[in-house]
């Protein structure tokens, strides 16, 4: 087996699992389009709320489909002693998760993109001014994020508990990114100043100001402590009770 069977298989088994079909895809696409799309027509001219909103629900689907999916999926393999067994194979335990991780940024790009082209058509949100910058960032950040939900599966002891367990990771980055409304208005300014070091929030900073520097640097700096737990706490098998 090699890393593109084991791209191939991640993808296989995520697009016939409908349950998380429904949670990864399905949720964070109606969010990334029906919120822009409310406040285009809640507003005249509401253009540029629509657009604001959008950019902000990137951060939504960067959580979902990318952090939560693959915490979700790992943490269902491993209970299931799947992991194990591709360990007895000739891959590396890199390869196993390297090619995880790339499965779930394709899936979550290919999101992005779908939501791009569906909230243009619905609400009116023009396409990004900066193309190549916007692909960079959410590639960079799929990744990333599908990196650092691969070392969250650490701290998730069951596989029934691994939706919950990302829940504070999908509301952080929502409240950060303004996707939720305007709750971080209402938090004090050290709160905002941590939000603001969130790889969503780097995402979506970049393709709001186009800044490249700080954001590449936070997403680098999140990747790097994803490999690194990984590294050090990654289980490839269920805790014996």
């Amino acid at each position: 087996m090699t890393l593109t069977a084991t791209y191939r298989l991640g993808t296989r088994l995520f697009w016939q699992d409908r349950a998380l079909l429904l949670g990864s895809v399905l949720t964070p696409a109606l969010i990334a389009i029906g919120l822009p799309l409310l406040m285009r027509h809640l507003r005249p001219g509401g253009t540029g709320e629509a657009t604001a909103q959008f950019q902000g629900t990137l951060a939504v689907i960067l959580s979902i489909t990318a952090f939560m999916n693959i915490a979700v999926a790992l943490s269902a393999r491993r209970d299931q002693l799947v992991l194990k067994r591709l360990r007895a194979t000739t891959l590396t335990d890199g390869r196993i998760l390297a090619g995880q991780i790339a499965a779930t940024a394709t899936q979550t790009v290919a999101v992005v993109a779908a939501c791009t082209v569906a909230v243009n058509l619905a609400a009116g949100v023009p396409y990004p001014a900066n193309p190549l910058l916007f692909a960079a960032m959410v590639i960079a950040g799929s990744v990333v994020l599908a990196t650092l939900g691969a070392a969250y599966t650490a701290a998730i002891p069951r596989a029934e508990l691994a939706g919950a367990a990302c829940m504070p990771v999908f509301l952080l980055s929502g409240i950060a990114t303004g996707a939720m409304g305007p709750i971080r208005e209402a938090l004090p300014s050290w709160v905002g100043a941590v939000l603001d070091l969130l790889p969503t929030t780097a995402v979506v900073d970049a393709v709001r100001t186009g800044a490249v520097a700080r954001p590449a640097l936070v997403l680098a700096a999140w990747g790097v402590a994803g490999v690194v737990a990984i590294r050090l706490w990654f289980r490839w098998e269920p805790r014996r009770s």
